[in-house]
């Protein structure tokens, strides 16, 4: 199972610069090792306001407990708040192996309904079956890269890349579903410890 992981760290006040040196390079060795076991697919930072420390991670385990192993194993977390969202498969991932270069920037983004809907309605449906061919052309093309359903119902989180983020807002509006959506589109940046950018 897949889950994506918000780590926000709090460094205490009066905290010398060489135990956040001493800890950041223990996390960033432990990182590698998680990577190479396979239980750390991804990292990124999102943007971030003055002050702020935080990473998303993307992380396989087979149940929340052996995900709280695996993060209670990284040195930050003595330092560390971790959100945890669990993803399960969406019937339009096109799986890991997706995405292809020449769109550098990646983007996550969260899809949850615009409003109730009625589901029996035929333009919906027509819709949600035109999803699916939209989803593998747009994984064709290197722009969608993951798909996961999220907790509550009708809740999807994609994995995207894009030139920027104008040409990412003209690929969500060509979603069929785009009129029955609402969606939060954060950016992402590399992050120094990322598995993902090994060979990329």
């Amino acid at each position: 199972m897949e889950y994506l992981v918000t780590m926000t760290t709090h460094v205490p006040q009066g905290t010398s610069q060489a135990e956040v040196d001493d800890i950041r390079t223990r996390e960033a060795a432990n990182s590698l090792k998680l990577a190479e076991r396979g239980q750390l697919l991804r990292l990124w930072r999102p943007p971030l306001k003055s002050g702020e420390w935080r990473t998303l991670g993307l992380f396989a385990a087979q149940d929340g407990a052996r995900l709280e192993d695996v993060l209670s194993s990284m040195p930050l977390r003595v330092w560390r708040r971790d959100d945890v969202t669990p993803l399960t498969p969406h019937p339009n991932d096109p799986g890991p192996a997706s995405g292809a270069p020449g769109a550098p920037k990646e983007f996550l983004v969260a899809f949850a309904p615009a409003a109730l809907q009625d589901t029996t309605s035929q333009a919906l449906r027509d819709a949600t079956a035109a999803e699916a061919v939209s989803a593998k052309a747009l994984a064709g093309q290197g722009h969608l890269m993951r798909l996961w359903k999220t907790p509550g119902e009708g809740h999807a989180l994609g994995l995207w890349r894009a030139r920027d983020a104008a040409e990412m807002q003209t690929v969500l509006d060509s979603l069929p579903l785009a009129p029955w959506l609402s969606m939060e589109t954060t950016p992402l940046s590399e992050h120094p410890s990322d598995p993902g950018q090994v060979g990329s």
